[in-house]
């Protein structure tokens, strides 16, 4: 199965577009509706060549802190041989629109749209479009927390598609969830997962915990908990939450609504000296 995923629009709006409309920044969340991701808002990178991309997260003082995101488009021919230049950072690579190459450790990967990899820290891999239609994913990229008798986590590459969504208990499979990492796999510090609701589906309490969130809406829509705040979401909308924002939601159809998710995991709170 080969699932459409909502891209940024790029391009400009006209003048006569009005100037409201969803986007928000708040002490405990954010929201970047795909309105908001024109061309005026993207970023380039050193050795990525024919590439540009829209960074709807970084790590903020006060904010968010532990990860940034990004939307990466490439044309054909683009990409990078050098795509990380920190050795301490990790990162996972998921394909929402045309194909790309990824070279990890000397392997050819191809990744079509539902492509998924974990790189470690260390890794070397390259990234290529080499297609003929623009390519597009989100790079989700942490600073890895090293643990003294803990080993690093292997590379791995997949698709959504070989990734079983597990229903939540109780929920008579509404709520599902696919983690490309073993839960209890503690040797993860972040985990990338999708997580899907079928039209009326819910997380019926405010979840309230201390992982941060990046949730890119990759299909349907819904009204979400944010904090003291209902806000309505689409296919493209961005939502940054800060540790113990609370946050809940109900899938409005008529189709499924799903997201892809960022939060940090299996790590000591870290304290002050």
């Amino acid at each position: 199965m080969t699932n459409v995923y909502a891209t940024p629009p790029g391009g400009l709006p006209p003048q006569t577009q009005l100037t409201t409309n969803r986007a928000v920044f708040t002490q405990a969340y954010a929201v970047l509706p795909h309105g908001t991701m024109t061309d005026i808002v993207t970023s380039l990178l050193p050795f990525w060549e024919d590439t540009r991309l829209w960074v709807i997260a970084r790590p903020l003082s006060g904010f968010a802190e532990t990860f940034s995101q990004y939307v990466v488009e490439v044309a054909p021919g683009g990409g990078s041989d050098k795509p990380e230049l920190n050795p301490d950072a990790e990162g996972v690579i998921f394909v929402v629109g045309g194909a790309l190459t990824l070279t990890l450790e000397g392997t050819e990967h191809p990744m079509p749209t539902g492509g998924y990899a974990y790189l470690p820290p260390g890794a070397n891999w390259q990234l290529r479009n080499t297609g003929e239609e623009t390519a597009t994913f989100h790079w989700v990229r942490k600073a890895y927390e090293y643990v003294e008798g803990l080993d690093v986590p292997e590379a791995f590459v997949t698709h959504e598609d070989e990734v079983e969504k597990g229903a939540m208990p109780d929920t008579d499979g509404v709520w599902r969830t696919q983690r490309f990492a073993d839960p209890a796999d503690v040797r993860h510090d972040m985990h990338v997962n999708i997580v899907t609701f079928e039209p009326g589906g819910a997380i019926t309490f405010p979840e309230t915990h201390v992982m941060e969130h990046g949730l890119y809406v990759l299909e349907g829509k819904a009204v979400y908990l944010l904090n003291e705040d209902w806000v309505e979401v689409e296919a493209g909308d961005f939502m940054w939450l800060r540790a113990f924002c609370p946050q809940a939601c109900y899938a409005g159809g008529p189709g499924r609504f799903r997201y892809l998710l960022y939060k940090d995991v299996n790590r000591h709170a870290k304290l002050p000296y």
